[in-house]
């Protein structure tokens, strides 16, 4: 192991408390950031400093290049990993940090660039000989260009922003009316979003499955694949319910060397080096084509995590740092059981709006083999400047059906109080007959409409029940 190094985290909440672990585990020292309305903020209890933010709002803290950068001069940082979300496919602040002579905890700049661009990254995977979804090449400027490419592939076809993510900047288009109507709106969705208007035009998968492969290159010739995720139950194109391995994949070997090889593939192309993520679009006749890469830890790094036993924050800290991860071979990566995450969030599990508020009360009492990632606790305002998400729940099963029972019985052992979650829709979904089957798509939330099946009645015997139970557990310990 390298020399102690003194390791900026620059993210907050839930992730920061999962990449401080790992930089105190490794010996580093784990520096974290806080914002004037974070004064209480928990994951600053899992660093061993931390450093005030100033400003308000996004652009001014932890999307700020320039003061992070500041920070990390004057407080002799070695090296800054971003987690996920605000500068984490930065391609800029990752050069910054090169040219100031700090490690990025990452994939290098041009990587990020270039997998940022879903036109740029399309091509290479085209090139590599990934299968890609037929579609325009680069950037389309008219709704006459986009109309000439659907009569070629045919309708239904996907606008979709060239720099887009999380579902915004999209619209399916049946016919050419659909076409001339949102062309224009998705143009301002991507401005406004990402500050690229630029669109692209491609085939829509009817009923397709979202399969993600983790990958993990060192830089020095080694690369290894971590399997396949399921990411397929999504409202609103935002995925809320992540498993691994695949059900759809299921016990297809071949498909799944398959996947997980060409995502290998893609990432060698680009010259990877750290832990990404390449994610496919699957037909419903097992078909996969190139979806987009992830240049950073995802959210659902988890669910991954609890089927191999393999630590990646851990080893994306120590492919930045040179050091060795001591993985042998592809072969010695093996999976066991099945992993199944929830991502909580302060919304509305009706209509998915967001519901910031303040935790009045917080108690867990989960089954065996359960795991929540959260930066939760009795007086947390949840604000609207951040995203809704508060938590993410894993259970491991050894199958899927225990995985289900055992999430189902950790939702319920979760105790919010005060702030408006979407528990009940999770529930509800763990209990759906296409679920517990493995048959579902992209579109179940929408066609199934789940949050129907929720009911709003406050049930005060059962929170009193789980009151008492989580009171009873407590003086045991």
């Amino acid at each position: 192991m390298s020399q102690a190094k003194r390791i900026l985290i620059a993210n907050r909440g839930e992730i920061a408390i999962r990449i401080a672990r790992a930089v105190n585990e490794l010996g580093h020292t784990s520096v974290g950031l806080w914002t004037d309305n974070e004064l209480h903020a928990k994951h600053l209890g899992y660093c061993q400093e931390w450093v005030n933010l100033k400003g308000s709002g996004h652009g001014e803290t932890y999307l700020n290049v320039d003061q992070i950068i500041s920070i990390a001069k004057e407080n002799n940082i070695d090296a800054v990993h971003p987690g996920y979300g605000f500068l984490a496919e930065n391609a800029h602040f990752a050069e910054q940090l090169i040219n100031n002579g700090i490690i990025f905890i990452g994939p290098h700049a041009d990587a990020i660039r270039k997998m940022g661009d879903k036109a740029v990254s399309k091509k290479i995977a085209e090139e590599a000989g990934l299968p890609v979804i037929p579609g325009s090449v680069g950037e389309i400027e008219t709704p006459a260009e986009a109309l000439q490419i659907a009569i070629e592939i045919g309708y239904p076809v996907l606008l979709k922003a060239v720099a887009g993510g999380g579902g915004r900047g999209m619209r399916v288009c049946r016919n050419e009316s659909e076409i001339n109507k949102y062309f224009e709106v998705v143009k301002r969705e991507a401005a406004a979003a990402f500050g690229n208007d630029g669109v692209l035009v491609e085939k829509y998968i009817m009923n397709p499955r979202h399969i993600e492969v983790q990958v993990l290159l060192d830089g020095n010739g080694n690369s290894f694949h971590f399997f396949e995720r399921e990411c397929s139950v999504q409202r609103r194109h935002q995925k809320i319910i992540e498993e691994a391995p695949s059900p759809f994949v299921g016990e297809d070997e071949e498909l799944r060397q398959k996947i997980c090889s060409e995502a290998l593939r893609l990432a060698q192309a680009v010259g990877y080096d750290s832990a990404g993520t390449v994610e496919f679009i699957m037909g419903e006749d097992r078909a996969f084509y190139f979806l987009e890469m992830n240049t950073r830890i995802q959210v659902e790094h988890t669910i991954t995590e609890e089927i191999t036993g393999i630590d990646l924050i851990v080893c994306m800290i120590q492919i930045a740092l040179k050091e060795n991860l001591g993985i042998p071979s592809q072969e010695w990566i093996t999976r066991s059981g099945h992993a199944i995450e929830c991502r909580i969030c302060a919304e509305d599990p009706v209509t998915y709006a967001p519901a910031p508020g303040k935790v009045t009360g917080f108690e867990t009492s989960f089954p065996q083999g359960t795991r929540f990632d959260n930066a939760l606790f009795k007086g947390l305002e949840v604000t609207p400047d951040f995203d809704p998400m508060v938590g993410k729940l894993v259970v491991k099963g050894i199958t899927r059906q225990v995985a289900i029972r055992k999430m189902k019985a950790a939702l319920n052992g979760i105790l919010l109080e005060g702030l408006k979650n979407n528990i009940p829709l999770h529930l509800v979904i763990m209990d759906h007959p296409k679920f517990a089957a493995g048959e579902y798509s992209t579109n179940f939330i929408a066609e199934e409409k789940p949050e129907q099946l929720i009911n709003t009645e406050v049930d005060f015997l059962n929170i009193y029940q789980q009151l008492a139970c989580i009171e009873a557990f407590s003086l045991r310990l």
